[in-house]
């Protein structure tokens, strides 16, 4: 977190993450990278070097390296800092150790350089890649030096200072996008700043005892949420349980899925922290009834009660009660909180599983089993519909939602872009089953086997079940018939 002095106060520095990366795409962060082979080997080359950082040398060693990278600022030897040349720019993004070799030669220096971690972070058990996080506070005073793209491609598509308070006010107005560690950092910055003074001496307490363990997930205002850990199809390992509403105000659970003695802790620390927020909560949510996201709510039941609202089908699987809600296509709810009410409406999408509903809000959707960014979601043959699947992705894209809260994984930022992939892959999976049918294959193994030709580390089962689902519905569109003698195409 690179910091600025300036009339109206400090400011820190973000960069917007282009669309196309794999993890936070569209969402504001810091510059950052991780330790490279590069690092491990300038580290112990110049012991001389930031010796004074014990610990956490090596990371500042990388952290240097991924500023001139990133955004073309070093330190320029004296305690301030320059923009780098761009020859110095080439040398280190055309090949990291680039970076050692202009220290060697003198066109770069950490004399008088000052950087502080100010929180650690554990990356969640829902992404992709997990790492150990530390982030630094690097203060450039009143330094000109203005951040750059580096040549060829970048993280980034624009970069911008802002003041915390009016970053903070900005992703708590649904104007921008922040992950999670950014969101708390930004909150313990503006708390720390109040009681400092100024930024500079907010950072200096907050590297005293950095806040790390821990921390609130929350994906969007009044959207928070807590992992699970269920009994799901791999790669997914957690169940995303969301609480709605603001702190202090009326909330809804969404999808409590504990059943083990882990999940049972888990939820019952998210439940205390609402407790102690002086938060009600009003109801539990649940979107569909597959047991990954139905907990034991006998147990659930001892940590906090409250209405359960659901749609028909899932109601069928849960105990039946008279304070329960029978939740349906048109129905809405408002939750009232400190900055007013905040309104979700129902939408039913059952083609993943039937009854299932999704949340739609200011804030995004909560969109159950629809798509997620890690793995795949099965459409199962038994009770699942193709044709309503892929219709109701089409819907959650034509609603245009800032943002996807799924069922397992991270947030979605960029929804028309998961959607649009979700739906070209299952209507070109589609096309495959048909033509396997088209070239002669007329049992469900020869046309999974043939469909799923581009895809060998498909398990052959849930291939063989994925090829039905969409047998049945080129059955239904009158494409494909289906008689004693196998499948045949129309």
């Amino acid at each position: 977190m690179l910091s600025r002095e300036r009339l109206g106060g400090h400011e820190i520095l973000l960069g917007h993450r282009v669309s196309e990366l794999p993890t936070f795409p569209d969402l504001w962060s810091f510059p950052g990278g991780g330790i490279s082979r590069a690092d491990r080997h300038a580290a112990p080359a110049h012991p001389e070097w930031l010796s004074e950082r014990g610990g956490d040398r090596l990371a500042a060693f990388a952290l240097l390296r991924e500023m001139v990278e990133e955004v073309g600022i070093a330190p320029d030897g004296s305690g301030g800092f320059i923009e780098v040349s761009a020859d110095v720019r080439k040398l280190v993004c055309n090949d990291k150790s680039g970076w050692l070799e202009a220290m060697e030669s003198g066109r770069l220096s950490v004399e008088g350089f000052h950087c502080e971690v100010i929180t650690e972070r554990i990356t969640p058990p829902q992404a992709p890649t997990r790492f150990h996080n530390l982030f630094f506070h690097v203060p450039i005073g009143s330094s000109d030096a203005q951040p750059s793209f580096p040549p060829g491609r970048s993280e980034f598509d624009e970069f911008r200072w802002w003041r915390p308070s009016d970053l903070l006010s900005s992703w708590e107005g649904n104007e921008l996008r922040l992950p999670p560690p950014i969101v708390t950092l930004a909150r313990d910055l503006v708390e720390a700043i109040g009681r400092e003074g100024d930024l500079r001496s907010a950072c200096d307490s907050l590297a005293a005892d950095p806040p790390s363990g821990r921390h609130r997930f929350e994906f969007a205002p009044g959207v928070e949420c807590v992992l699970i850990p269920t009994a799901t199809l791999p790669p997914a390992t957690h169940t995303n349980c969301y609480v709605l509403g603001e702190r202090g105000g009326q909330r809804v659970v969404v999808d409590a899925a504990a059943k083990t003695d882990e999940a049972m802790e888990e939820l019952a620390l998210k439940i205390d922290e609402i407790r102690s927020d002086g938060s009600s909560i009003i109801a539990t949510i649940f979107t569909h009834r597959h047991p990954d996201h139905i907990g034991d709510l006998n147990r659930i039941s001892e940590l906090y009660t409250a209405p359960i609202w659901a749609s028909e089908q899932t109601h069928e699987v849960i105990p039946e009660c008279d304070s329960d809600r029978v939740l349906r296509e048109g129905d809405s709810f408002t939750l009232e909180g400190a900055s007013g009410e905040v309104r979700w409406e129902v939408i039913e999408s059952p083609g993943h599983c039937p009854g299932q509903i999704c949340l739609v809000g200011h804030a995004g959707i909560v969109c159950g089993d629809n798509c997620s960014v890690v793995g795949t979601i099965l459409v199962p043959s038994g009770e699942g519909d193709m044709g309503a699947y892929i219709s109701g992705l089409e819907r959650l894209r034509a609603l245009k939602p800032k943002m996807l809260f799924p069922g397992h994984g991270p947030p979605v930022a960029n929804p028309e872009k998961l959607l649009t992939h979700y739906i070209e892959h299952r209507k070109a999976r589609q096309q495959r089953v048909l033509e396997a049918v088209r070239e002669g294959n007329s049992n469900l193994a020869d046309i999974a086997s043939a469909a799923y030709s581009d895809t060998p580390d498909a398990h052959p089962l849930l291939a063989q079940d994925q090829a039905l689902s969409h047998l049945k519905e080129l059955q239904r569109a009158g494409q494909v018939e289906h008689d004693s003698g196998g499948y045949s195409a129309l």
